[in-house]
């Protein structure tokens, strides 16, 4: 190997030592190496708390090494509120799944962005409860079969999937509000470029940001981590269209 060499690619300081718990083709390694590398980047790892709540990334402060508070169920915009209240110089973060967000805690992300909280909320979605067994989540794909559906969602009986961006956008109060995705390289870079700027905001005291991330459950969906890439990009993404759906006022959407 040449001496003069440089690495291009290192794993991030923020990243621990611990072998991972989640499942072959689970995203959540993804976005968590994004959001470690991210807060390297902008100089804050030193004054950011993270929120962790009930969900398969319960254990995300064994990964990135920074203070976390774990949190009720559904509740970890309310502890972020009152952190960001009483200590509005931390950056603080909630990073939560669907069933976590979009379920137990939809009351708690609405009333939070509508008031213009300033913290970062990092909304993983993988249209499914994962961590306690695969039930349906307010996120399944209609026809999706689950442990709770094994005949398919029926929207009927259940209604749509709720689009949780979409929903947000619609408040008046400014926001930052952008779907992502990471089942392939190229939505991995735009996925860590939407991440920075929801933290940035954040460093300027600008608004509310929320940043949703399509990711995939192969286990509880019963496919292979290949297959599951592919059915993301075929079934989810047509209804869960990627952009920027609401920006700070005075900015232009990308």
């Amino acid at each position: 190997m040449n001496e003069n060499a440089q690495a291009v690619f290192n794993r991030p300081q923020l990243f621990g030592e611990a072998v991972t718990h989640y499942c072959p083709g689970c995203a959540h390694g993804i976005i968590h190496r994004m959001v470690a590398e991210v807060l390297e980047e902008l100089g804050i790892e030193g004054r950011t708390v993270g929120i962790a709540p009930v969900g398969c990334a319960v254990l995300i402060y064994n990964y990135i090494q920074t203070d976390f508070i774990e949190a009720l169920h559904g509740r970890a915009p309310a502890f972020a509120t009152g952190l960001k209240r009483v200590s509005p110089d931390l950056i603080v973060f909630t990073y939560q799944g669907d069933g976590d967000l979009a379920s137990i805690g939809t009351n708690e992300i609405i009333h939070a962005a509508n008031r213009g909280e300033k913290f970062t909320t990092i909304f993983v979605n993988n249209a499914i409860y994962g961590m306690t067994g695969g039930q349906m989540a307010p996120t399944t794909m209609p026809g999706q079969i689950t442990a709770t559906s094994p005949h398919g969602r029926n929207v009927k009986e259940c209604g749509y999937p709720i689009r949780i961006a979409e929903l947000l956008s619609s408040l008046r109060t400014p926001a930052y509000i952008e779907r992502v995705a990471v089942y392939n390289p190229q939505n991995i870079v735009r996925a860590k470029r939407a991440i920075r700027k929801a933290f940035q905001y954040q460093i300027e005291g600008r608004c509310f940001s929320l940043v949703e991330v399509l990711s995939t459950c192969p286990t509880n969906w019963g496919m292979t981590p290949q297959e599951s890439l592919k059915w993301q990009e075929t079934t989810m993404l047509p209804y869960y269209p990627l952009g920027c759906f609401k920006t700070p006022e005075g900015e232009v959407k990308e």
